[in-house]
């Protein structure tokens, strides 16, 4: 089965990835985290974000396309990335979410995939 992880980070970690301080450590776990989900085989695909205010919102009322700048949410924590993990059941995908750097400091979101109907 596929799930997605959803990795938020709160903002001031989220802000790491650009402090050249901290960023080697930042990376670095991320880096050994997904290498992990790599070696396991068990990695779909999965991408980290750009930071939210490289966002773009678009819902569409009443007929017209509303576009806003930045992400719509006025939250604490950010979206950092995702990944789709294929495991045999939730038990093992939670697992695998409790080793991410993010699970120290944000949450991961565990979501099964659902995929389209086959033909």
């Amino acid at each position: 089965m596929q799930y997605m992880l959803i990795f938020t980070e709160p903002t001031d970690v989220f802000a790491r990835r650009e402090d050249p301080a901290e960023a080697p450590a930042y990376w670095g776990a991320w880096t050994a985290y997904m290498g992990s989900i790599a070696q396991a085989g068990i990695m779909v695909n999965g991408d980290g974000l750009h930071p939210p205010h490289t966002a773009t919102t678009v819902r569409v009322r009443n007929g017209k396309r509303e576009v806003q700048d930045g992400p719509y949410a006025d939250v604490k924590e950010q979206l950092g990335g995702y990944v789709v993990i294929e495991v045999a059941g939730l038990d093992a995908a939670l697992d695998w979410a409790a080793k991410s750097p993010s699970a120290e400091y944000g949450s991961v979101e565990v979501r099964p995939v659902l995929l389209p109907p086959a033909r």
